[in-house]
This record gives structure tokens, sequence and C-alpha cells, in this order.
């Protein structure tokens, strides 16, 4: 079945025609010799002795070395041809596997570390990519439907009980502002989704200036310290008074403010969050630390996922997009984050490019 498909393949037809161009200047040259080599003979010994059985020889070893080249160039095309189809028949049946039962399929490597094989494996990493994306939109798609549930499921309550309900001004007004806030949530969710994408597009380069991220953080210090205060939380700056990088200042301020928001939030009441800006070599670093509960190591690499929560039930107020926008808005500016153990608590670290690399 192989050796059909290899010599119906194109591959097979374009080594034959590989092969003939080689076998012409193969000819080219035996003719060249051979009425070289009679040339050179005549010219020494003349013409009227007897030279068929030198010419005999000559034709001879030359039919035999044309035919033996011929042999030996049909084999070596016929065997690269079906190596070449065998790994080809590998992928397009590893393909058809994949289409018809799912993404958990692999190409098979035969460890030559040849250039098949590394095509075998950038396929793989393809697919193993291809599989994460495709469990993070299911993942994403449940907790939207989810997220949309709660709120539309209470909507329609609160509608229904006033529909069978006495109409009464009070209770109207207070059924009408629920929904209000409810439906606000909604919006909310799909603006911050939308904007994530925007971030990710790299849409909004254009607004990249030279920014002093000491004063972005202090004002989203003095913007956060009331909410603190009223959970007896200690929000404090410290660091350099001036650290220069390049960006978008809205993106910077919603992404520190994010970070300070989930401090203050998920952090100990009564404890303490500390926003830290200084000059490095390599560019600043802003870090937000709090003394809270932490996050468990084998989760931190899950929470930038956009919907992502550490409570599985998803009953607390939110909705698992603020760290999503943080790492796009990292991404966009060339920052890496980094999220370390405060002991206790959480210490979440963004690094940035100093300005020449911008």
């Amino acid at each position: 079945m192989l050796l059909v498909k290899t010599l119906r393949s194109s591959t097979f037809r374009l080594a034959l025609i590989a092969i003939a161009a080689f076998g012409m200047i193969v000819a080219a040259i035996m003719a060249y010799v051979y009425f070289g080599t009679l040339a050179y003979v005549e010219s020494r010994l003349g013409t009227v002795g007897d030279h068929d059985g030198f010419t005999g020889m000559i034709e001879l070893a030359m039919a035999a070395v044309a035919a033996l080249l011929l042999v030996l160039a049909g084999l070596a095309a016929v065997l690269v041809t079906r190596r070449t189809v065998g790994r080809i028949e590998q992928i397009n049946a590893t393909s058809r596997a994949i289409m018809l039962a799912g993404l958990d399929q692999r190409i098979p490597l035969r460890g030559s570390n040849d250039e098949w094989d590394r095509v075998a494996e950038n396929l793989n990493q393809m697919l193993d990519r291809i599989e994460t994306l495709m469990g993070e939109v299911k993942q994403v798609s449940d907790n939207v439907a989810h997220d949309l549930r709660t709120p539309l499921t209470r909507m329609r309550g609160r509608l229904e009980k006033a529909y069978h309900a006495p109409r009464n001004s009070e209770t109207d007004a207070a059924l009408i502002g629920d929904t209000i806030a409810d439906l606000d949530a909604v919006l909310g969710m799909f603006a911050s989704i939308t904007r994530i994408s925007e971030i990710e597009t790299r849409a909004r380069t254009g607004a990249f200036r030279v920014l002093d991220l000491a004063e972005i953080a202090a004002e989203v210090v003095e913007l956060y310290d009331a909410a603190a205060e009223q959970i007896a939380t200690r929000l404090s700056l410290d660091g350099d008074r001036e650290v220069a990088i390049t960006g978008d200042r809205d993106l910077l301020f919603d992404a520190i403010a994010n970070l300070v928001d989930n401090a203050i939030k998920h952090g100990r009441k009564g404890g303490q969050v500390i926003v830290s800006c200084r000059r490095t070599d390599g560019g600043a670093v802003i870090s937000i630390a709090d003394d809270g509960p932490g996050i468990p190591a084998e989760q931190r690499d899950h929470v930038f996922k956009r919907f992502y929560r550490l409570e599985q039930s998803r009953y607390t107020p939110g909705n698992g997009l603020g760290l999503s926008l943080v790492a796009a808005v990292a991404r966009l500016h060339g920052a890496e984050i980094a999220l370390h153990d405060n002991a206790p608590g959480l210490k979440v670290e963004l690094s940035f490019p100093p300005i020449s690399a911008k």
C-alpha cells in the first residue's frame, strides 16, 4: 500500500524528473568520453587497425555504467520518496484521528532528530497549544454562563414578583434600582472583556508616553485609601519618588488599581497593603504586597486566565477579569508579572523594561 502511494506521489515524480536531468548530464559526459577515447585511439593507431574489440569493450563498459547508475538512481528515488511519503502519511493519519476523535492525538516521533522529527515536534507543540486554548475557551464559556445566570435569574425573579404584585412606588423603585445594579454588573463584565481584547490586539500603543510610575501609584493609593480605612487596613506607598517608564497612563492606572483593590479585598482585615516603586538597572519595578491568605502556589499560573477565581462556587462578588486585565496590560508594555509568597500574604511584582528598549 505504501509502495503504491510512493509510486503515485508527486515527490516521486519530481525525483524521476531530477533523475532524468541527471541522466542526461551523465549521458552527455559518457558520450564525450566515448567519442574522445575513439578519436584519441585513431589518432595514435590510425584507422587501418582492427579496433572493433576495443570499441566493443568501451561500449559494454559504458552500457554497464549507465545501467548501474539508472538502477541505483531508481532505488534511491524509491527509498527517499518512500521515507518521505511514510512520514507524511503519519501526519495525515494523525490529522484524520484528530478530526474524528479529538485533540488528544499526537504525531509519533522516530527519535532520529531529523527534519521530519522537528516538523512533528512543532506540530505536536501546536496541537498542545490549541488543546490548551480550547480548554480555556470552554472554561471561559462555562464561567460566563454561570456568571450571567445569577444576575439574570435575580432580575427575572424580581420582575415576575413585581408583575404579580400590586403596584407600589417604593417597592417598584427598589426593584428598578436592584435591576439596574445587576445590569451594570453584566455590562461591566462585557466592557472588561472588550477592553482586554483591545489591549491584547495592541490597539493602544499610540498613547505611550514617558511616565512617572511612582506618581501613578501615589494616585491609586490616594484613591483607595478610604476603602482601606473602612476595613482598618493600612495602605501605604514607599520606594523611589520618581520612576520613569514608557507606557499608557490610563492602562497602567487601571492595572495598578486592580492589584491594589484585590490586595484590600482579599487581604487580612486590619492588615496592611504596601505599594512600592523602585528603579532598577534593567528598568522599573512596582510591587503590591499584602498580609492576607495569599494564593496557593499551584494556582498562581491560573489566576491570570479570564474568569478564573479561587472561589470555585463563584458566589462571591467579582467576575475574575481583574488579573486578566493586569496581565494584558503587562504584555502590552513588555513587562513581566510575577507572584511571590509574602509570608504571610501575596506579593505581586510588575517589572518594566528600560525606556531605551521602547
